[in-house]
Order: structure tokens, then sequence, then C-alpha cells
């Protein structure tokens, strides 16, 4: 498996999904992608700290963390934003400054 860029990601999303995608919309997108978030809320309490997840745990938990990378691409799919370039937030040394508490 090699390394995949968020460009190559985001256009394989597209290729593969965007005729259902643009059906559903903005609204039914972001939905899907909250109810991912709540699996992926769900999936890692039960790997919370200090407790030994399973490997069926830990599998779950890595399936929902790419579910809602794939959900959020979609959504940024839609609404024809460019993740590469939007990722220049954090990328860019100039515009990286602090962090959040």
């Amino acid at each position: 498996m090699s390394d995949v860029t968020f460009r190559d990601f985001q256009a394989l999303i597209q290729r593969r999904y965007s005729e259902t995608d643009a059906a559903r919309g903005t609204p039914g997108t972001f939905m899907w992608l909250i109810e991912e978030i709540g699996e992926l809320a769900t999936s890692l309490h039960e790997c919370a700290p200090g407790k030994s997840p399973t490997p069926e745990e830990r599998h779950n938990l890595e399936e929902e963390f790419a579910d809602v990378i794939a959900w959020l691409t979609t959504l940024a799919n839609i609404n024809g934003v460019d993740l590469t370039s939007a990722l220049t937030k954090y990328t860019d040394e100039e515009r990286v400054k602090g962090v959040k508490d």
C-alpha cells in the first residue's frame, strides 16, 4: 500500500461518488458526516486510555476514522473546497501561530 495525498484522496472520492453525492447535497451529506462522528465517538470511548482495545475494537476505530475523513471529503467536494489548499492553514509555517488550549 502506498501513501496517498489529500489531493489524490479527494479526487478518488470525486470519481467514485460524485453523482450520488451531488444528488444527496450538502444537508444530507452533513447528516451522514455527523452520524459517522457519533460512531467515531463511540469507538473512541470503547478504546479509552488505560484500556487495552481488542483487535476488533482497534480495527473499528480505524474504520470510523476513515469514514469521517471520507464523508468530510465528500462534503468538501460538494461545496467546491480543495482540501489541499485549505490545509495550508496548518502546513504553512507563516499561518500557524500558537495552539488552542
